[in-house]
This record gives structure tokens, C-alpha cells and sequence, in this order.
């Protein structure tokens, strides 16, 4: 039987609502609206350019301009409701979730532990990492600048880390240490027993029903998802464990075949929740207001998802040298309803006091008239406020046109 089909608007609508996208970006953005954004988004992926602001904080403030970066701050070192970890990157995720991460940190262990101990030694690694454990046990949080001065680095392999730092990073990765709070962005790592709630801690899942969390959560938050897309979502459970969890799902009832179709009208199938269908046509159309989305955020991060549902190619150009950049070192997405209509070059220059705007590419077939440069005037003169920047600068030649495919 063929799936029914979700055409591409009402896809584009669907996605948008489950990114926070789809509805006039209000709310305090602090505190209780804070925390629920981002259990509704599901993480925050972090991200050390300052461009215009850190990544983390665009991508909230996208959707609530209220919001500034010490209301996070507080969520995540105070108030202990969010936690870093990795999903597909470095990423804020609610403490809740906690639990599950712990087997990925076994994972972790269990496939790392011979590199780790042939990058190190296998006659020092454990005495390293113990001498990390017995001194932030006794004297507290440490960063990478205050272990490690006299060692080292490697020549390879572990990013030329000291072994103190790749002790320090080991430990975090396999749930012995957390993220207490980052100072100018720089790691602090505490005893896990000391960064994460008691009564989160002593919660335990065993790994089905992680995997049955992991592929109904991320599909709640896709809105529709191939088995693939459900397993890179949070990277908890294994692709393989995803594909037994849709096949499972579906032969019960719980999940249905749909086909989604693309922005070339291409279609694919893909899995949904039953009555996703009659949902999405029920969705208000997303405000026509133009957004500055952070390279980052969670609408974008699946580069191949964006292109299909939105027919916007996009790629990260800071590891490009300059010559053969298409577009820019650091170049922001543009939506506007439901459409990406362009990326801007930009940058913030805080000693100056202004937003500088190197260069501005529509979409093809978009055209940036009175209106729409009105739309875009009044969101850089927020995004110059957020940076902390007074006013906003236009670069000579920053109009550009539409580049070739």
C-alpha cells in the first residue's frame, strides 16, 4: 500500500512548529520558559564563535528575543536543570536525560579504551586518570590550565592534548566527570556526583528502554524521520537499534509510513506518529518576520534534511581557506515564514559599537524589495543589541546576487 503523502509545505510547516519556528518568537526567555524551549527543542548545540554571539545563545534567542545569555547560565551552573554532553556535537541537553547518557558512556569505554591506552600507555593511563579523580576530589573543579602545565603534548591523535587534558576529557566522556560551568568558554570539570542532582543520579534505565526514549523523543521533535535520522538525532542509540525499534513500532501500530516530499518534489518515506498528517494541516502558517538563524541551530544542523525540505544548500566555510570560499568565513541563514530566503555575512566589532554587514546573497528566486529589506533592517538592529553593538553597518558592495549552483 502506497504511504499517504506530506506534502512539502506541510512538512515545512510541522518542522518549523517542532523547532519553536513556527509561531511569533515571545516569551521571557528565562526560567521556567527557558528550560521548557529547550526540552521542547530537545538541545542546544554549543559553539565557541563569536561572530555575532556564541551559537548556543542565537539559537535561543532566535525564538525568544527577550533572551539574554546569564538566564542560561543560571539554568545550566545554578539551577542544575541542564547538563553538556555530547549528542552529535557538544550540546546543553535537560538534566532529565541524564540517565540515558550512561550508556553511551559505557559505549564510549568500551570502543575508546585501546586508543586511549595506546596514545598514552597502558602502563600509565589508569594512574593518570585516578591522579585527576584524587585531586579535583580533594581541592575541586579544575580546568585544562591548571592540570597538566609540565607534560608533554602529543604529536598525534587527541588534538595534541597533554595527558592530563586527554585524562580530563576521558573522564568526561565516559560520565566519571562533568561540565560544572565554562569560564570564558573554557571547561571546568567537577565530580560528576557533584554536578548532577541526587535524584537525577540515582535514576536508571536499562538500554531498551533507552533506545525506546531516544527513537520516540527524536521523533517527536522531527515530527517525521527515517530510522537513521531517529539514531544521529540524540546519538544514544545505535543505528541498528534504531531500524529494530521502527520495525517493532510499526508492525504494533505505533508509528506509520509517510512520504515526504521534498522541496524538488522528490519524495521519501519516512516514519511519523499516527494523526501527524491531520496535524500539520492544522498548523498556522509560520509569521512572515525574517529571523538571523544561528549555522548551528537544530532546524539546520542535518545540512541533508535542510536541503531536501527547504532546497537550501548550506555548509560551514570556516575551514575553507579564503580563497575558495563560496560565501564567507562565518555566513548566517536567513527564514522568513517558512522559507529560507538568504545568508548574511556579518560580524560584530564590540569594541566599535557596530554590527558590520560584509555581504548579503538571496535564495534564487528571492528578491529583497522595500519590505522584506525593512524586515531585515529591524532584525539586525536586534542582533546588533544582543552583541552588544549600538548600530548597524553596511559594507560597500554588501548587496550580492544570487550565486550558481
Amino acid at each position: 500500500m502506497t504511504p499517504p503523502i506530506l506534502s512539502n509545505s506541510a512538512a515545512r510547516r510541522l518542522f518549523l512548529h517542532r523547532h519553536a519556528l513556527g509561531e511569533p518568537p515571545v516569551g521571557p526567555g528565562k526560567g521556567d520558559d527557558l528550560c521548557a524551549l529547550i526540552h521542547r527543542i530537545g538541545f542546544v548545540q554549543v559553539d565557541s564563535i563569536a561572530t555575532v554571539e556564541r551559537a548556543h545563545h542565537m539559537i535561543l534567542a532566535a525564538r525568544r528575543p527577550a533572551y539574554r545569555p546569564p538566564a542560561l547560565d543560571r539554568l545550566l551552573e545554578r539551577d542544575r536543570r541542564l547538563f553538556e554532553h555530547w549528542t552529535h556535537d557538544a550540546s546543553i541537553v535537560p538534566v532529565e536525560h541524564f540517565p540515558h547518557w550512561r550508556h553511551r558512556f559505557r559505549r564510549h569505554e568500551e570502543t575508546r579504551a585501546e586508543s586511549w591506552r595506546n596514545w598514552l600507555g597502558s602502563d600509565a593511563h589508569e594512574a593518570k586518570l585516578d591522579e585527576i579523580l584524587d585531586r579535583i576530589a580533594a581541592t575541586g573543579p579544575v580546568t585544562t590550565a591548571e592540570v597538566g602545565e609540565d607534560e608533554a603534548r602529543s604529536k598525534g591523535g587527541w588534538w595534541e592534548w597533554h595527558p592530563s587534558k586527554a585524562a580530563l576529557e576521558w573522564l568526561w566522556r565516559t560520565g566519571r566527570l562533568s561540565i560544572a560551568r565554562r569560564d570564558n568558554f573554557r571547561k571546568v570539570y567537577d565530580l560528576t556526583e557533584r554536578v548532577i542532582p541526587p535524584d537525577i543520579l540515582s535514576v536508571e534505565t536499562d538500554y531498551d528502554q533507552t533506545v525506546d526514549w531516544a527513537c520516540s523523543s527524536a521523533l517527536d521533535r522531527l515530527g517525521f524521520a527515517t530510522s537513521g535520522e531517529l539514531a544521529a538525532y540524540w546519538c544514544v542509540a545505535t543505528p541498528e537499534d534504531a531500524k529494530a525499534w521502527c520495525r517493532t513500532a510499526l508492525a504494533e501500530g505505533r508509528i506509520v509510513p509517510v512520504a515526504v516530499e521534498g522541496a524538488d518534489g522528490a519524495l521519501r518515506q519516512s516514519f511519523a506518529w499516527p494523526g501527524t498528517l491531520a496535524e500539520a494541516a492544522e498548523l498556522a502558517d509560520p509569521p512572515g518576520r525574517l529571523r538571523v538563524l544561528s549555522p548551528f541551530d537544530p532546524a539546520l544542523r542535518d545540512r541533508n534534511r535542510a536541503e531536501r525540505l527547504f532546497g537550501f544548500f548550506y555548509r560551514i566555510e570556516v575551514f575553507v581557506p579564503e580563497p575558495k570560499r563560496r560565501y564567507g568565513y562565518y555566513v548566517f541563514p536567513l527564514l522568513e515564514g517558512d522559507r529560507i530566503v538568504g545568508r548574511i555575512d556579518m560580524k560584530a566589532h564590540r569594541d566599535e559599537g557596530v554590527l558590520r554587514v560584509r555581504a548579503l546573497w538571496p535564495e534564487r528566486g528571492v528578491s529583497f524589495g522595500s519590505g522584506r529589506m525593512a524586515r531585515l533592517e529591524a532584525e539586525l538592529d536586534r542582533m546588533a543589541r544582543f552583541a552588544g553593538c549600538e548600530r548597524v553597518e553596511f559594507l560597500d558592495g554588501w548587496r550580492r546576487e544570487t550565486l550558481d549552483d
